[in-house]
């Protein structure tokens, strides 16, 4: 992997982004939204159940958007001959997918900090936690998405394909992260296949946050998290096709 071209792809996505207002829109805009959203439909409940909920949903929101975002955004690049045009370069395919991951992880930091700071600052959700921890762990999150994002495109041929992952990939560690129902009161053949699910990790890290000040337990959480993110990379290195057949 050469840094110089790895920064090259990443200047040239954030460049490419910048021209695309509506999904610079849904990048930055869209989990802030959502969590006002969460906020407005429990303005008239206790504000406790806001505070339960929302840490869980920071960590989800900017994972499947990410995912949603760079699949799509991927498969396009091969499906227009762009990636194949790109790899006839003196380029490899760990310089395209880190280029991709770097640029989507920039705009995934933006997206968080906005979230993470509207949600505390003006939304009132109250953490006994580091603020600035809560942010950290959106943005491995958000990078996790990323990751799968570009591994999954790989097996997809259109558009719409890379969405009908979603149901696929995303949905299932939804509902196993720990959200609806405690992780430890879940059958125990799903309870041990919500251990394997990155997601999970994630929304640990937050709630622990969310009752907690401690950091240790957390970072072990985020190296989880990371390694899955990393994980997802090689994956995808090992899988990425010029263009779609």
């Amino acid at each position: 992997m050469n840094p110089r071209i790895t920064m090259a792809v990443t200047r040239r996505v954030l460049t490419q982004l910048r021209r695309d207002r509506r999904t610079m829109a849904m990048l930055l805009l869209l989990p802030t939204l959502l969590m006002t959203l969460l906020w407005w439909m429990y303005k008239d409940a206790p504000s406790q159940l806001f505070d339960a909920i929302g840490p869980s949903l920071l960590a989800m929101f900017p994972f499947f958007i990410m995912f949603l975002v760079t699949s799509v955004t991927t498969l396009r690049e091969r499906s227009s001959g762009t990636l194949e045009r790109l790899l006839a370069m003196p380029m490899g395919k760990l310089d395209f997918l880190f280029g991709y991951a770097l640029a989507f992880g920039l705009m995934a930091a933006l997206q968080s900090v906005i979230a993470v700071g509207v949600s505390v600052g003006l939304l009132g959700m109250d953490i006994t936690g580091p603020v600035w921890l809560l942010s950290v762990v959106a943005v491995v999150d958000a990078v996790l998405g990323t990751a799968l994002g570009l591994f999954v495109s790989a097996f997809a041929q259109t558009e719409f394909q890379a969405v009908q992952f979603m149901p696929a990939v995303v949905v299932p560690q939804m509902l196993l992260c720990g959200l609806l129902v405690p992780r430890d009161q879940l059958p125990s053949v799903l309870s041990e296949i919500s251990d394997v699910l990155p997601l999970s990790y994630a929304v640990d890290a937050m709630q622990h946050l969310m009752v907690s000040d401690s950091t240790g337990e957390v970072w072990q959480k985020l190296a989880v998290v990371a390694v899955f993110a990393i994980g997802g990379l090689a994956l995808g290195a090992a899988t990425l096709r010029r263009r779609t057949p």
